[in-house]
């Protein structure tokens, strides 16, 4: 007899895009947590799609931090929690983009992991601003298209890698940092569990492909996840004490052109000249992946 899938802990009203990655994100977040625990989420899409006023898609205790501060407000519930005695049964986690995350609230959360709060940060990485317009951040990949850095004649978008942001926690001193990914759903929750389960400031990094950013069908968002994977171009693994213990292999790597072809912000690279240059950058990208993290 198979076991019981945990509780979501988030509801289905809430006024997210069809196929959003944000939902399937902070479902499989609160099913590795648990119901005892309490949410601190900075603006974004997430924030606003689950709680339009007067109603909340949140079915355990949440709190809206802005933009810059979840790191700080996050320290501020862990203290409040062990004042009062309750920290023991009550964990504590934080949801953000990458806007959010790399970007505007990069410094407070810096702040919280180097004081050592316990607490588990959880960045949805859809690499943009999407609730604002699909405009650029420091997750945004080589070469995609945003509102901020479009393709065009001198142009093939985002001119600048990503931001290796879960090296930065790493070097935070955390005992605990993860990649994951929202295609792989079992892969999720044990991180998510993991690391709500180990004392100290722990980071998961999930890859969440926006079916609006990033231009795909509605149906597709957990097969474009996967495809990032297949491809190598988002290796998913674990670090300890800034060791890597734990890799997930890729037997058979697709071409990144599997993955790139499938998305709008990429359609440039295969009808503009010089754009088969750029997918071979791309492809070396994930074939660095490859060797650097052990993926065969």
């Amino acid at each position: 007899m198979s076991k019981a899938a945990p509780k979501t802990y988030l509801a289905s009203g809430h006024s997210g895009c069809a196929g959003c990655c944000d939902a399937f994100a902070a479902k499989f977040t609160l099913m590795g947590a648990g119901p005892n625990c309490i949410v601190v989420n900075p603006t974004g899409c997430l924030e606003v799609m689950t709680t339009p006023f007067p109603n909340s898609a949140w079915q355990v205790p949440w709190i809206h931090s802005l933009f810059e501060n979840a790191g700080a407000v996050a320290s501020g519930v862990e203290a409040a929690l062990i004042a009062l005695g309750k920290k023991n049964d009550t964990k504590v986690i934080s949801i953000g983009g990458d806007g959010s995350t790399m970007d505007i609230g990069i410094r407070s959360l810096s702040g919280a992991f180097e004081r050592g709060h316990d607490f588990t940060y959880v960045c949805m990485d859809n690499e943009a601003y999407m609730n604002t317009g699909i405009q650029r951040s420091s997750g945004t990949p080589f070469d995609a298209s945003t509102t901020t850095s479009p393709p065009g004649k001198f142009s093939f978008g985002n001119p600048r890698p990503k931001k290796d942001m879960v090296a930065i926690m790493a070097a935070h001193g955390s005992p605990y940092v993860a990649t994951t990914s929202i295609g792989y759903p079992r892969d999720m929750i044990r991180k998510v569990k993991k690391a709500t389960e180990i004392v100290g400031p722990t980071y998961i990094h999930a890859h969440a492909p926006c079916t609006t950013g990033w231009g795909f069908d509605t149906s597709k968002t957990l097969e474009v996840a996967k495809l990032a994977v297949e491809t190598c171009l988002w290796p998913m693994y674990e670090m300890e004490n800034g060791e890597i213990t734990q890799v997930r292999k890729v037997k058979d790597p697709k071409p990144v052109e599997d993955y790139l072809r499938v998305q709008k912000r990429f359609k440039h690279l295969f009808t503009m000249e010089g754009g088969e240059e750029e997918i071979k950058k791309i492809q070396a990208m994930a074939d660095w992946n490859i060797k650097h993290y052990g993926l065969q």
